[in-house]
């Protein structure tokens, strides 16, 4: 059945993936009718978030956000089944950043890093980065149910020497690059809720405490590495700009979970400047009430 859905699916994507980007955000403006005002997919969750992290709004003021999320979110699954078949110099123009150096600076040091975001703007493109840099670029991420599907997002993320690799593949990967003498820049969205029994550490993330994934932090720790935070900026419909800033030279000369609490913070920023990009649509608040009492 994975193969049969692979096999439907895939020439859709491609077909959609070669269609010039005038046409893509007509296709775009047509999804967001479908899964705002038709199927109203998880309405309900990003209402709830919003209200939650900005009691202060009204509800005109929430629906106006919700909107706008919406029209993104569209634009954003459309933007990364155009990376199917977009060209490095499209890409290179739509996706830019201000101060490559901030991280190449570590390329000099001898210095692999991780590099941190949230998910944010338009995070996918983030791999057209390794035209810009030396090092060998992994990302973490959640293996996809569909191993055919699977495959075909670590191929496009392969073509800039960029791979994904999962949790568990992380620390003895990394090791052994380490081991081998490679740089490397390794990827972590690290906003998302961590299930709770596997938390080490709850913050304050747009004022709620709130489990959060601390794996950036203690890998870079263990492994030497600089830790770096980009943010990306939308400055057009399909255009982005991203900013590098450097949260530890070294992280071990930081105590436990000041990194991972600066990294929030930066997030938060983004998300207080312009809510409507941030990815409402997780449950990410779900465990509020739920704060064990050595974090109260």
């Amino acid at each position: 059945m994975q193969f049969l859905a692979y096999v439907i699916i895939y020439p859709f994507l491609w077909l959609i993936s070669i269609l010039p980007f005038r046409l893509l955000y007509v296709f775009s403006d047509g999804l967001f009718i479908l899964a705002y005002h038709i199927i109203g997919y998880r309405k309900n969750v990003v209402k709830a978030n919003l209200r939650l992290v900005f009691p202060e709004k009204s509800e005109a003021e929430i629906k106006n956000i919700t909107k706008k999320f919406y029209h993104h979110l569209c634009d954003m699954i459309l933007e990364s089944v155009k990376s199917l078949t977009i060209s490095e110099a499209t890409m290179k123009k739509r996706f830019t950043f201000t101060n490559v150096e901030e991280l190449k600076q570590f390329e000099g040091y001898n210095k692999s890093v991780v590099l941190m975001c949230g998910h944010y703007a338009n995070f996918e493109w983030i791999f057209i980065l390794q035209r810009y840099v030396n090092f060998k670029g992994y990302a973490i991420y959640k293996r996809l149910a569909n191993k055919y599907f699977d495959r075909l997002v670590k191929r496009i993320r392969a073509r800039y020497n960029s791979y994904l690799i999962t949790t568990k593949e992380s620390i003895p990967t990394l090791i052994e690059a380490k081991k081998n003498g490679e740089l490397t820049m390794n990827g972590f969205a690290s906003d998302q809720s961590p299930k709770v029994y596997k938390t080490f550490h709850w913050a304050n993330f747009m004022g709620i405490k709130v489990p959060v994934h601390t794996g950036a932090e203690m890998l870079a720790k263990k492994l030497d590495m600089a830790v770096v935070f980009f943010g990306v900026k939308k400055v057009k419909r399909g255009y982005y700009e991203t900013t590098f800033t450097t949260l530890a030279d070294n992280a071990k000369d930081f105590e436990d979970y000041q990194i991972t609490e600066a990294f929030l913070k930066l997030v938060e920023k983004q998300i207080y400047e312009a809510p409507e990009y941030y990815l409402w649509t997780h449950k990410r608040w779900k465990h509020k009430d739920n704060v064990p009492e050595k974090f109260q």
